[in-house]
């Protein structure tokens, strides 16, 4: 993502006159920002496979069909002797809670980082759900109740840490490195690729129990990294280089990230941009939860693939679409770079890419009859959802890159986009009564598709890269002499008002 070597172009009048000879070290070669881009990518990896891990658990915990308990002989019968349908009802709630609490967390999670900062929120928040995870065996030999309530702590501190970790870009990442950096937020996708094979895989030669040990485990080990690598600000970094941080603040406006301002709410919920950040986003969720809950169920009964083929197909398209980020967000970085478009058309581009082309191919897929193009069609779909993160994902930060107000912006769009984490897979049930008949799965592929056009197109009208005006700097009040603010000059370079694409 970044260029190692030093390539950075600093006016020599910025830099210190005199510099303290020192040793050279490895670390010298490898950019905080490097550093940080692995920190959010591991960290997102890890989180959503304590998010997941439980979609496979529940199968051995509490089998609907007693006679498939030779997958494990420590299943467990819902207290009371439920019968199969109070049985799916408590698996039901025990998936749902997480969700319902992680909505509820956002604008706490953008609150607390205000307070605490990036370091202290986003590593407790992820403390918090390893431990949980590493309890979970011992809440279901309690009861499903204890399940439940340990599903929704991690629910709520995981929806901290999307907010503290959106403020801290603003502190560390210049513009035209900021879609590159959001790819990392795409380390989700490799999590929920990569807990599908690995819990399959522990469930039949350990037992269900090891899975929550060992993405515990994993969340354990990486809050290690995450305090002994990550710092608020680049000032505050021990190991960063001087060039490093010259780069950074010469790229980075100063006075946004150097001043504590009380969080304008009354502004951000009248909002308009955020309001069309939240609703676009709102489509995009509910379509890419169409593939990643529902995906396995219409793979398996639709087009009848078995366990392992199934497990296979629906965690490799989360895999490919980290890679497409990537590209994505290097090709956005590239467009601001070279104005090919100003940002706000940037933005608007790589959303329409992210929404209309998944919404078109999954109506598509509906109709299709050969397997292998219909696998084809869904690949690309999913890939094609990632371009959000180089859209409108990164317009939160666009908005209010100062002062730390981005938190709380993605606070505000994550309490209404994330809604459609558990408003998609209810419509799907709801829809979809007979798993196995296309013409219903036909419904939930309409639905999304027009969901997902219709939200863009608010998006479309509404949307920008401007910054807000409650998230303006305030202005200088020293006299030193007039320093080149690269960051607001490129923003009004890139934010100028277009014809809409």
């Amino acid at each position: 993502m970044y260029d190692s070597r030093d390539t950075y172009s600093i006016p020599q009048e910025e830099l210190e006159t005199t510099r303290v000879l020192r040793r050279w070290h490895f670390r010298d070669k490898i950019p905080a920002r490097l550093v940080l881009y692995f920190l959010s990518w591991s960290g997102f990896l890890v989180s959503f496979m304590m998010r997941n891990d439980m979609n496979f658990a529940l199968v051995a915990i509490y089998p609907n069909d007693y006679t498939n308990q030779n997958i494990t002989n420590t299943s467990h019968t819902i207290s009371g002797g439920g019968t199969e349908d109070q049985t799916t009802i408590v698996k039901s709630v025990i998936i749902s809670s997480f969700y319902w609490c992680y909505v509820l967390s956002q604008v706490a999670g953008g609150v607390a980082t205000q307070f605490f900062g990036t370091k202290c929120v986003f590593g407790w928040s992820q403390l918090a759900t390893a431990l949980c995870s590493l309890l979970i065996p011992l809440a279901v030999e309690l009861n499903y109740i204890a399940v439940i309530v340990l599903r929704s702590i991690q629910g709520f501190a995981s929806g901290l840490t999307w907010p503290a970790m959106y403020a801290i870009v603003g502190y560390w990442i210049p513009l035209t490195e900021r879609s590159r950096f959001m790819s990392s937020f795409q380390g989700f996708s490799i999590g929920i690729g990569l807990t599908y094979p690995l819990c399959g895989f522990i469930l039949s030669q350990f037992g269900w129990q090891y899975i929550f040990y060992t993405t515990g485990t994993l969340g354990v080990g990486w809050c290690l990294l995450w305090y002994l690598l990550a710092f608020n600000t680049p000032r505050e970094h021990p190991r960063i280089t001087k060039e490093e941080l010259n780069y950074i603040e010469l790229n980075v406006s100063k006075e946004g990230t150097n001043t504590k301002l009380k969080v304008p709410w009354p502004q951000i919920f009248k909002s308009l941009p955020a309001w069309a950040i939240a609703i676009t986003t709102f489509g995009r969720i509910f379509l890419h939860y169409i593939f990643i809950v529902n995906g396995p169920t219409f793979m398996g009964n639709v087009l009848k693939f078995n366990f392992e083929t199934n497990g296979f197909l629906s965690g490799m398209p989360f895999i490919c679409s980290y890679f497409s980020s990537v590209l994505f967000c290097y090709i956005a970085d590239k467009f601001i770079l070279y104005k090919v478009l100003n940002l706000t058309n940037v933005r608007k581009l790589f959303t329409a890419l992210s929404q209309i082309i998944p919404g078109i191919l999954i109506y598509c897929i509906g109709y299709v009859d050969n397997i292998h193009l219909l696998l084809s069609i869904w690949f690309i779909a999913v890939i094609f959802i990632t371009a959000s993160y180089a859209g409108a994902m990164a317009n939160i930060i666009d908005l209010a890159p100062n002062y730390g107000h981005s938190a709380a912006v993605l606070a505000f769009c994550q309490t209404i986009h994330m809604s459609a984490s558990f408003i998609s897979p209810l419509t799907a049930g709801f829809i979809v009564t007979q798993e196995d008949s296309i013409d219903q799965w036909r419904r939930v592929f309409g639905v999304g598709a027009v969901i997902s056009l219709l939200t863009y197109v608010v998006y479309q009208i509404f949307g920008t890269a401007e910054i807000q005006s409650w998230n303006i700097k305030l202005p200088k009040i020293d006299h030193s002499d007039e320093e080149t603010e690269i960051f607001p000059k490129s923003n009004r370079e890139f934010n100028t008002i277009s014809e809409p694409m």
